[in-house]
């Protein structure tokens, strides 16, 4: 399987012509919008909560809130070396080097323009640690789609700021998987999840471990959680995973069943509805249900103001085969 370092998805890559979880894009704009709001992270939701794929469920369980930090007695050094943990030999200086090689940060980016909650986050630092973070955060946020590689740099530099707040553990893993670092995605995706307890980013875990060449365990990361409990989003875009894999198997029409149920919802935003028809068009090739698949990729056209997708080429070329 070959694999696409970008948002994957549905399709099946055997071909090399993935097209990525939001269809094949005939391009992306970047906004330009560095306030780190998560509307650049793929993320799922936690807890059910009211937000959407973009927004998690802030429900940080077991996190104190309001900037407290943990009790613990300021002398004991015994007791403060039980709560940070063992560390092996050279972790101190380790640390110090890679702080002295953070990548650079522009002097107008200000962590005031970090989203509140998410800045709430960071209230367990100290204030200057945390205004450092803020400002990591921002410019992963703001590079993840032109430079993924710096993205994922300046996601590495907040988590190791940062390393128990669960959002610096969340940001390395969305730009670990769009700079194509599976396992580190994998890694840091569960870490964030056992820190916030909940799904988690269930749909970006799941596909990658389709990007390791996994499918098998994709469904398997799939099937941990129970779809009701998603938000509508999220289990969208998880149903979009979930038939990819499918495809990956030789198991086309089970990636049909898999998609099938999203299409006749309407709860999840307009781009991800969209999405859902482009992706489900795509499996209904696949299983030679030629003439619906071209009306799947209708919907997805019209609803497709700005012609993100390459719905409208699928619909020239199958309609040429005729």
């Amino acid at each position: 399987m070959t694999v696409d370092s970008r948002n994957r998805g549905y399709e099946s890559s055997e071909n090399g012509a993935s097209r990525g979880r939001r269809g094949a894009p005939r391009n992306h704009q970047h906004t330009g919008d560095r306030r780190g709001s998560r509307d650049w992270e793929e993320r799922g939701s936690r807890s059910g909560g009211g937000r959407d794929y973009r927004d998690r469920d802030r429900d940080r369980r077991g996190e104190r809130r309001g900037g407290d930090k943990p009790a613990r007695p300021r002398n004991d050094r015994n007791q403060r070396d039980s709560f940070v943990g063992p560390q092996r030999h050279g972790y101190r200086e380790e640390r110090i080097n890679r702080r002295v090689n953070e990548p650079a940060i522009p002097a107008d980016v200000d962590p005031r323009e970090l989203d509140p909650t998410v800045r709430q986050e960071l209230r367990s630092l100290a204030k200057d640690n945390a205004d450092m973070t803020a400002k990591h955060l921002i410019m992963a946020a703001s590079l993840l789609d032109e430079d993924p590689q710096k993205a994922l740099a300046h996601a590495r530099a907040a988590k190791d700021r940062a390393g128990r707040v669960p959002v610096a553990r969340e940001t390395n893993g969305i730009a670990a998987y769009h700079a194509g670092e599976w396992k580190e995605a994998i890694a840091e995706l569960r870490a964030a999840r056992r820190m916030s307890g909940g799904p988690g980013l269930v749909a970006v875990l799941a596909d990658a471990e389709r990007g390791l060449g996994r499918p098998a365990k994709a469904l398997e990361v799939a099937s941990e959680i129970d779809g009701q409990d998603l938000e509508p989003e999220t289990r969208a875009e998880l149903a979009i995973v979930v038939a990819g894999a499918h495809l990956d198997l030789q198991q086309p029409d089970d990636a049909v069943l898999a998609l099938e149920p999203e299409t006749g919802k309407t709860d999840a935003p307009e781009v991800t509805r969209m999405r859902v028809m482009y992706a489900y068009g795509d499996v209904l090739e696949h299983v030679g249900r030629t003439e619906e698949a071209v009306e799947w990729f209708r919907r997805a056209a019209e609803m497709d103001t700005e012609e993100v997708l390459d719905a409208s080429d699928r619909i020239a070329a199958l309609t040429a085969e005729e």
